[in-house]
């Protein structure tokens, strides 16, 4: 498509606060746009549909659920982005293909083995890809990262250390949304680690072949709370004078966008976005551990951490050369906080958290002194920069001029239906750059056993070969 050219018509398939992301890149580039957006609730559409007028773009078609497939014919939709809740993607993932769509799915790809089959099954029938938007490895840091490591500074990786921390404000919002109850999100083993998943199989260039792992819930949840001193008594913050002054509570009256999204939506569809983290009905896990054995022979101790003081991460690579250690400070510590000042009602992601510290990435050679290596401009907003760099890849950038394009093409405009040829020996562009590191489906798959087989061990208390919960 060229400058002047119809558009591509996308739609967006759920209308919560992830999708305004998408929403807005859309409207932002003059080759794309909004054509449809499919919700159950008419109330978050209109939020959207305020989105793309203030953007200058026309009003979207709004579609119920239950007329996306024929719509995506009937309306001539070229670009699907799914964004709803986690145990439903497949449901539009497999109609889009069908139909020729170019398709971009929130992470993860899915929930439970069967509907990744089906995924994968209708991605060999139709021959259509689609992408899934790990927007970790778009942040600088981590192209750094696999830089050092597929250049060899530590030799063969022959095992990982990785801890991910999640302070009591980002790890608490789990418990208070559709998340906590695993049939919807699969769990944070699915969920929220599957980007750290996603991210050690790329760096390392590896599968998991065989997952075990320990987890349970020991901070969140009715009997925990109670045992701490830390639960009060109300079934979700809103007019709740118990959560007043609870830490734990989130405000939605306060920001525009929660408001919006949630608290005006909750006629239509009785879904609260502000429950108690100490309440029952919580399925999902707050603290694991897992032990992760790849096709190289390297193996990995993984542990997630949702009620942390502090939030970030570290993660150890031992090499046959030597270690390669970074962290990462997102939040030094947490005030109580009650609301978020975020204009897309974000309580994590989107802004930089309180209290930021900063990324520190040290190699360790054999037989020589540690040195730190240089690491580009950092900032935690945005996912550490890695939204808007994962949109520039999917999308192009919103002006191709100033990117040195001169025309939005087909070449210009990433269509991750193909995957690049990086085998030409005359290509000295580096191995990790962006445009490389579109996630497929399969990429997607290879993330999400991790979590399923860990699911599994959690239950069985035995290692789980992932072979045995879904065939890549």
């Amino acid at each position: 498509m060229t400058v002047g050219s119809t558009p591509s018509r996308a739609v967006v398939v759920g209308t919560g606060s992830r999708a305004q992301m998408f929403t807005e890149a859309l409207a932002r580039r003059p080759h794309l746009r909004v054509a449809a957006l499919c919700d159950p609730n008419p109330v978050r559409i209109a939020h959207h549909q305020r989105l793309l007028k203030e953007a200058g773009e026309p009003e979207a078609a709004t579609w119920s659920p239950a007329e996306f497939e024929r719509r995506l014919r009937a309306d001539d939709i070229q670009e699907v982005v799914v964004t709803c809740v986690d145990a439903l993607h497949d449901g539009y993932i497999v109609p889009a293909l069908r139909a020729g769509c170019r398709v971009v799915t929130e992470k993860p790809m899915t929930t439970d083995a069967a509907k990744c089959r089906r995924i994968l099954e209708t991605v060999g029938e139709t021959g259509n890809h689609l992408t899934v938007a790990f927007n970790y490895r778009f942040n600088p840091v981590h192209e750094e990262v696999h830089r050092q490591l597929s250049g060899g500074a530590i030799g063969e990786v022959l095992s990982v250390h990785f801890e991910w921390l999640l302070d009591t404000r980002h790890g608490a919002d789990y418990f208070r949304r559709w998340h906590r109850e695993k049939q919807h999100s699969g769990g944070l083993m699915v969920h929220k680690s599957s980007h750290h998943f996603d991210l050690v199989n790329w760096w390392l260039g590896a599968r998991p072949e065989e997952v075990f792992g320990y987890g349970g819930l020991g901070f969140y949840g009715r009997t925990a709370g109670e045992r701490s001193g830390y639960r009060r008594e109300y079934e979700r913050a809103h007019g709740a004078t118990a959560a007043r002054d609870d830490p734990f509570a989130l405000e939605l009256a306060g920001n525009d966008a929660l408001r919006s999204l949630y608290l005006d939506a909750e006629g239509v569809d009785g879904y609260h976005r502000d429950r108690n983290v100490f309440g029952d009905g919580i399925t999902i896990e707050d603290d694991m551990a897992l032990l992760v054995r790849y096709d190289t022979g390297a193996t990995m101790t993984y542990h997630l951490t949702a009620y942390s003081p502090w939030e970030g991460y570290r993660v150890m690579f031992n090499g046959t050369r030597g270690r390669l250690e970074l962290e990462v400070e997102e939040s030094r510590w947490q005030p109580p906080v009650l609301g978020t000042s975020s204009g897309r009602g974000a309580v994590h992601g989107d802004q930089a958290l309180a209290n930021a510290g900063g990324p520190r990435l040290v190699l360790r050679p054999l037989w020589e002194p540690p040195r730190e290596v240089a690491l580009p401009e950092f900032g935690h907003a945005g996912h550490g920069g890695g939204d808007e760099r994962m949109l520039d890849v999917l999308y192009g950038p919103v002006d191709p001029a100033a990117a040195g394009k001169t025309a939005v093409d087909g070449a210009d405009v990433p269509d991750t239906r193909e995957t690049p040829d990086t085998s030409d020996a005359s290509d000295t562009s580096d191995a990790s750059d962006a445009s490389r590191r579109s996630a497929t489906e399969e990429d997607g798959a290879l993330a999400l056993v991790t979590g399923l087989a860990a699911n599994r061990s959690f239950a069985d208390g035995k290692p789980v070969a992932t072979a045995d919960v879904v065939t890549l």
